[in-house]
């Protein structure tokens, strides 16, 4: 089949590599009908995230049909269609039992490498390195999918795959990012980042009620895109963030600041992004968190800081002085999607929203080593792309 290798820093390739195989009694394959190019792949493009070896399939967006199931898997059958969140996530353990999905103990077989990073393993994710299980990612033909009788969800024929695909990862991360907020009746929420993620947290904290979201990017076609949801819109670059949030919530700053962003900000948006960007180079620091940074200074006291960026390592200069002295209440994780499946696949079906909306660039796999540099150079308005095996 063919499939997205990974085989060095800026290296994608088109590559033929063997069928997947059933491997387990719970396990399923799928004919992949869709998947994505994520923000969360750039940070491997770029050479991010350690653990990754030549030859590795990437891609943790994906959806398709089923057409094998171990015997195990007794929930789906040949000819299903489903969506597969990128977490994987065997449903027993006990982090599944209290709904921490993303902290499954047994879906990633390498958690004693990521024992020595992190201190505890978080769940095994699809093409996403082998610090977190070394899995086979979905931008390929065909995609083995552990733990299938608990994982995917299967999806009705009415819904296209451009309006469920992003149930896989995207549409989850933003609405859990609102949703870690708390947002009550005339909350005022500042969200960094307004590419595929941030642009769905706004969507989201509109729909959980938020009176007001502030969107911060530095991209014009994506502040565009945030400003048609109902957004004000500042411009990184261009506005001073801290004075314009000042003066738009009357002194007191948003009532929560959601980053979007993560370990890969813009490194010449500010001056301690250039200083991040130059310590990451030098081997002195591993991420870039000058988005953090903002949004824990900028946020009112007492208010919520919600992390839905990607970060892997360690972090310098983050203020929390600020944090402790006012009262700030930190939430973040990778996202359990098995928990907001449902809840979120009703809202599409009921015309609440439909996902699509953030396409802007289709490929086939061929296309996709130009389409994964167009998106990580944001060149041609590319916000989100999504590829057909």
């Amino acid at each position: 089949m063919k499939a997205l290798c990974w085989h060095k820093k800026g290296d994608i390739r088109c590559d033929t590599v063997p069928d997947p195989k059933i491997e387990h009694p719970r396990d399923a394959i799928i004919k992949v009908t869709a998947c994505a190019i994520c923000g969360s792949d750039l940070h491997l493009f770029n050479g991010v995230i350690p653990s990754m070896e030549s030859g590795d399939i990437v891609g943790h967006e994906t959806m398709g049909e089923v057409v094998e199931v171990g015997p195990e898997c007794k929930n789906l059958k040949i000819g299903d269609r489903v969506v597969v969140p990128f977490t994987i996530s065997c449903g027993e353990c006990f982090f599944c039992q209290k709904g921490l999905y993303s902290g499954c103990e047994r879906s990633n077989p390498n958690a004693k490498m990521a024992e020595k990073l992190w201190g505890h393993s978080p769940a095994g994710l699809f093409g996403y390195s082998h610090l977190l299980g070394g899995y086979s990612g979905g931008q390929a033909e065909y995609m083995r999918v552990p733990y299938a009788d608990f994982g995917p969800i299967k999806v009705p024929k009415h819904l296209t795959d451009e309006q469920v695909l992003f149930l896989s990862d995207i549409f989850p991360t933003g609405f859990m990012a609102a949703d870690f907020c708390n947002i009550q009746k005339g909350d005022t929420i500042a969200i960094w980042g307004c590419g595929p993620v941030g642009q769905f947290a706004i969507r989201s904290a509109f729909m959980l009620g938020a009176e007001r979201v502030i969107a911060i990017d530095t991209v014009q076609e994506r502040l565009d895109l945030a400003k048609s949801a109902g957004a004000v819109t500042l411009n990184f670059r261009n506005d001073d963030i801290y004075e314009s949030l000042q003066e738009l919530t009357n002194g007191r700053g948003p009532d929560a600041c959601i980053d979007a962003v993560g370990t890969e900000a813009d490194s010449m948006a500010s001056f301690d992004s250039v200083l991040d960007r130059v310590k990451q180079v030098a081997y002195l620091g591993t991420d870039r968190p000058h988005v953090l940074r903002q949004a824990i200074t900028n946020c009112r006291n007492g208010g919520v800081v919600s992390i839905v960026g990607v970060y892997g390592g360690l972090l310098d200069n983050i203020p929390m002085g600020s944090a402790v002295n006012r009262g700030l209440t930190l939430k973040m994780s990778q996202t359990p999607v098995q928990k907001y499946l449902k809840p979120l696949l009703k809202r599409i079906e009921e015309g609440e929203i439909d996902p699509s909306f953030v396409i802007t660039h289709r490929g086939s796999l061929e296309d996709a080593p130009d389409l994964y540099k167009l998106f990580n150079e944001k060149h041609d308005g590319c916000v989100k792309v999504v590829l057909r095996p």
